[in-house]
């Protein structure tokens, strides 16, 4: 076999053109890349909720982008060298090709939307979260935000044809054992929780009365759903609500 034979394989040919497609897309990533950190797109993302969580896994904004147009060439070059391999049914291929690009798009946007939803359901519950005064609500911020993520990675595989039921079922066991796991990490924060819904229903204080619970007493200036802060001279007591029934409450009158 005589070289012009052997570069005229279809298979050689389908090889070059994978290792040109790799090559080429490398070098548009690195462009990509630069390109937008000389234009001032990192500054410009700084803050945002997409770029935070990019952050937050170890990348950011730019390089996500980058790595897409690199993948998208690498795509592209894979489907050719397939398509001269002939190491496929070329009609019914490329109708595949066809239907799955929207597909593809359809995903994308799925785990943008999801990463963004995710960015927004942390701080909103860390904002929600912010007054109360106890070391294991810190996680339940990131709970939520990865919890979120992985709905809609679910989402995206499934918009691309990717059998997910065993992730279904894993999904349900991470339910599961959030539930079992929090009910003994959080449990005074459940009962502090329960104990607020009581007081706020029942209100055997309000703002301004002076009160006495356990050892602490004061001028009642808040109450919510999981503390109740009362004031005294110069100190602020914030005391969880479960400790009003574990402790004796004493309504002080003048």
């Amino acid at each position: 076999m005589n070289w012009q034979t052997l570069i005229d394989e279809p298979a050689v040919i389908a090889a070059a053109v994978l290792a040109l497609g790799i090559v080429v897309g490398y070098l548009v990533g690195r462009l990509n890349k630069e390109l937008l950190s000389a234009s001032g797109v990192p500054d410009a993302v700084e803050g945002t909720p997409f770029e935070r969580t990019a952050q937050s896994i170890g990348t950011s904004s730019v390089e996500i982008v980058a790595r897409l147009s690199s993948w998208f060439i690498y795509g592209i070059a894979v489907l050719t060298a397939i398509h001269i391999a002939q190491l496929l049914d070329t009609e019914a291929f490329w109708i595949r090709v066809v239907e799955f690009i929207p597909q593809v798009f359809i995903a994308v946007l799925v785990l943008i939307f999801g990463f963004i939803v995710a960015d927004k359901a942390e701080l909103a519950v860390s904002e929600y979260l912010r007054g109360v005064k106890l070391p294991e609500v810190s996680i339940i911020p990131k709970v939520v935000k990865y919890s979120v993520l992985y709905v809609a990675f679910l989402i995206a595989l499934g918009q691309i044809g990717v059998y997910v039921a065993p992730l279904l079922i894993l999904l349900a066991v991470y339910a599961v054992g959030i539930v079992i796991v929090g009910a003994v990490v959080f449990k005074d924060f459940l009962i502090s929780s329960a104990a607020g819904i009581y007081l706020l229903l029942n209100q055997p204080y309000g703002i301004g009365d002076q009160i006495r619970i356990g050892e602490q007493s004061g001028i009642v200036q808040e109450v919510d759903l999981f503390v109740t802060k009362i004031e005294s001279d110069s100190e602020e007591y914030i005391i969880p609500n479960r400790k009003v029934f574990e402790d004796e409450l004493v309504r002080l009158r003048d």
